[in-house]
């Protein structure tokens, strides 16, 4: 039997990639849609060898965007992250990554018109419930995905997208602080369920016996350590009105430690329960809040001031990331933005069997 093609654009955005779609060009059907994403990627496999995704969740994303009725929104972004070694696809969270290149793809794919210099993108992100604010370079009327902005975790340079946030708290579990408290106790151990565009669960590394400057493949090699924090990410899902969480990619859960290159705070994160290589943007953005909060666990390690605008800088096994905090009175989290970088890498079409989603009979 033939094989199917589908109109995909890969891209890069932050240190993700992703599968993007126009939502027109996947089944409406969200079983069927989840069907053909796995075959997109190649899931379930470790190695993803027959599909899109690199064996790595952070290679493993998807993007469906579409044109928005919204009258505050010019888009429409749906993200999915297809797990790698499982059937399944989880739409519990949303990607800043992978919302870098939500704006450059809508006017690649001709949903909104490029501006002769900038081009400002409204996106409502279909996972949350919120809207953000991509700002990029199109000059000519075309997006520019060069530039001299570097980011850690990606080679070389390119052009900066400004990514700006109004009112993210509680997106995914309806407020701040979940649990109503800024620090709960799981299994003896004191954490901070917080939610600024991604449900975190921070831990001091200190308090599971661990340094939180170990590498990557130290922790994902600590099987003790991760039955541990997946025990406690258990308990805190309910606690942060997620549910059972046992087959969903959130809550993260991060240990921290003091910062050993000049940042604000040092992280380690589980996604969840392999050791991410870096932090996601909106992962990023819950911890530098997180290090903003009295009695939180990440209150006494962190380094911050009282300054109304803050540049916290959240280190991770390979960088850093920075996360702009805005005060406002006696708001600690009145708004918050950052850059990232994203571009194009393939445009075409990509192929599955077509018993995955077969052709209607005409």
């Amino acid at each position: 039997m033939r094989q199917r093609r589908i109109p995909c654009l890969l891209m890069r955005g932050g240190t993700s990639k992703a599968a993007c779609f126009l939502a027109q060009d996947l089944p409406a059907d969200p079983t069927a849609r989840d069907r053909v994403l796995l075959a997109v990627m190649g899931s379930p496999d470790t190695r993803q060898i027959d599909g899109l995704g690199g064996a790595d969740p952070l290679t493993s994303k998807v993007a469906i965007v579409s044109a928005s009725s919204r009258d505050d929104a010019d888009v429409d972004y749906l993200f999915a992250q297809v797990n790698v070694d499982r059937p399944s696809v989880d739409y519990g969270q949303n990607c800043g990554n992978i919302l870098a290149a939500v704006g450059p793809f809508a006017v690649e794919r001709g949903l909104v018109a490029a501006g002769r210099e900038c081009t400002t993108v409204r996106i409502f992100m279909h996972n949350s419930g919120q809207i953000a604010e991509a700002t990029f370079a199109t000059p000519g009327g075309e997006v520019d995905y060069d530039g001299e902005l570097r980011i850690d975790g990606v080679p070389g340079t390119a052009g900066e997208i400004a990514l700006t946030f109004n009112d993210i708290a509680g997106s995914s579990c309806g407020a701040l602080l979940p649990t109503g408290q800024p620090r709960d106790r799981f299994d003896g151990i004191d954490v901070t369920c917080i939610d600024n565009g991604m449900p975190v669960i921070l831990v001091r590394a200190a308090d599971v016996n661990r340094s939180g400057y170990e590498s990557r493949d130290e922790l994902d090699n600590d099987s003790e350590l991760k039955q541990r924090l997946e025990s406690i990410r258990l308990q805190a899902g309910p606690r942060m009105n997620l549910g059972d969480v046992s087959q969903r990619t959130v809550p993260k859960v991060t240990l921290l430690a003091e910062a050993r290159y000049g940042g604000a705070i040092s992280s380690r994160t589980f996604i969840p329960h392999r050791c991410h290589a870096s932090i996601g943007v909106l992962g990023a953005v819950s911890v530098a809040s997180a290090c903003l909060i009295p009695g939180s666990v990440a209150d006494g390690l962190a380094r911050t001031s009282d300054a109304p605008q803050q540049r916290l800088s959240v280190e991770h096994p390979s960088g850093e990331f920075s996360v702009l905090l805005q005060r406002s009175g006696d708001n600690p989290l009145a708004g918050c933005g950052l850059l990232r970088t994203a571009r194009a890498i393939f445009a075409g079409e990509v192929l599955i069997p077509a018993a995955i989603w077969p052709f209607s009979k005409e």
